[in-house]
């Protein structure tokens, strides 16, 4: 049935993107296939460093990152999977640092400098990215998230033929919220959302994993 990896750009392995995260491998275990969590902040790695290996002519790594550290194994995982999941918090209107250095050395070597551009990855597989935030829906279209969201989805559908987003608003950052400097919003409507809400956010994510499996990997042009 193939297998699902997700990656969480957040520093945080059990809060609320890991959470969602896994609720979506859930989802596509349940539909028979295998799955692979992966946390980005237990790998030493860097961003792109623009040597173009990934881009020399009849070069040994034409299409494929050079550099070699703890995320090579992990891009070369991703290569054989049949779909894939992303999860990042919003850190200053864009996903984590860990998680746009991970998209790089994901994505530039499989974006051929063509016109119009378009990717050596051989088929498509399915994509989505999980976002968790502190602001509201309205919120964040107020601060301009959806212009990253947008090109975060575009580059992934360019890359791998099909990506969507889901998205899961003022989430609950604190155990304690006594002990922290918080007047944002009233800890308690934070508390009952996480009690009410987040569990059908989960159940969405379960059914993203799910949906995920079915349209599964396919031959390009397929």
């Amino acid at each position: 049935m193939g297998t699902v990896i997700a990656i969480n750009g957040s520093p945080r392995k059990k809060w609320n993107t890991a959470t969602l995260l896994e609720h979506a491998l859930n989802g596509a275990a349940g539909k028979g296939a295998k799955t692979e969590l992966v946390h980005l902040y237990d790998l030493d790695f860097k961003g792109c460093t623009s040597c173009f290996a990934c881009k020399l002519k009849g070069g040994k790594s034409y299409g494929k990152c050079a550099m070699k550290d703890d995320l090579t194994p992990v891009l070369d995982r991703i290569a054989r999977a049949d779909a894939l999941i992303l999860g990042s918090p919003f850190y200053f209107g864009t996903v984590t640092g860990e998680m746009r250095s991970f998209m790089e050395r994901l994505m530039f070597p499989y974006l051929m400098y063509t016109w119009p551009p378009a990717s050596l990855f051989a088929r498509k597989m399915s994509t989505a990215f999980i976002y968790t935030m502190n602001v509201s829906e309205e919120q964040m279209k107020e601060h301009q998230y959806p212009v990253h969201i947008g090109l975060n989805e575009g580059v992934l559908a360019r890359t791998f033929g099909q990506a969507e987003s889901l998205f899961s608003f003022e989430t609950l950052q604190f155990e304690d919220y006594d002990k922290v400097v918080f007047s944002y919003a009233d800890p308690e409507v934070r508390r009952k959302r996480h009690r009410e809400v987040f569990p059908q956010d989960c159940k969405r994510a379960y059914e993203l994993g799910a949906r995920l499996v079915k349209t599964g990997g396919q031959p390009a042009g397929c």
